[in-house]
């Protein structure tokens, strides 16, 4: 048995590797199923979750849908995980940005084109973070031991405030949603 840390939840250990539930913020979960309750997604906390974005049934027609009748806000809805799922903070910010639309955006006054946008944004931010190692908590180090906060190095908008947008050099505004923050070029993305 290794060390635990302070946020260490649950542990598993095999004869040749030792895995670790670490959750700072304690977003995550650890269900028990057995396969004779059925098929795991139909758990009652995974029942009802979104698609999962980088999967071929996400789309622009998904969000569309997801979206239809929503007053949330655009930023709110995309967190939710009843649309989508795995759109957090960070990401749902870059992905507004690079589809140009208002994170205070009502979700149900998204056009279908706009959602083929905002749908493709986020499978490019997702990729793009994935490919460099994604963006988590400061202290976060991945099975090698390399940190994971990469991908904020490169963002657009994220932590920018007051920052000049590269696109067109508007002051990067920073609002808080639902109690998160949310960064945003108020001369590129409208509503």
């Amino acid at each position: 048995m290794g060390n635990r840390r302070k946020h260490d939840h649950a542990e598993w250990i095999f004869a040749d590797a030792r895995f670790l539930l670490h959750d700072p913020r304690r977003f995550g979960a650890l269900l028990w199923h057995p396969a004779a309750n059925g098929p795991v997604l139909e758990h009652p906390l995974l029942r009802k979750l979104g698609v999962e974005p980088l999967s071929p049934d996400f789309n622009g027609d998904c969000l569309h849908r997801g979206f239809a009748g929503r007053q949330l806000a655009i930023k709110q809805a995309l967190l939710s995980g009843s649309i989508v799922v795995g759109v957090g903070n960070i990401y749902a910010s870059e992905a507004l940005f690079k589809a140009g639309i208002d994170p205070r955006l009502p979700a149900g006054r998204l056009s279908r084109r706009r959602c083929d946008v905002l749908a493709e944004a986020i499978k490019e931010t997702l990729s793009a973070a994935l490919d460099s190692g994604g963006s988590t908590l400061r202290d976060y180090v991945n099975a090698t031991g390399e940190p994971g906060a990469y991908f904020t190095l490169h963002a657009a908008v994220y932590e920018k405030t007051g920052q000049p947008c590269a696109r067109c050099n508007t002051a990067i505004r920073r609002i808080v949603q639902g109690q998160r923050a949310t960064y945003f070029c108020p001369g590129c993305q409208r509503r």
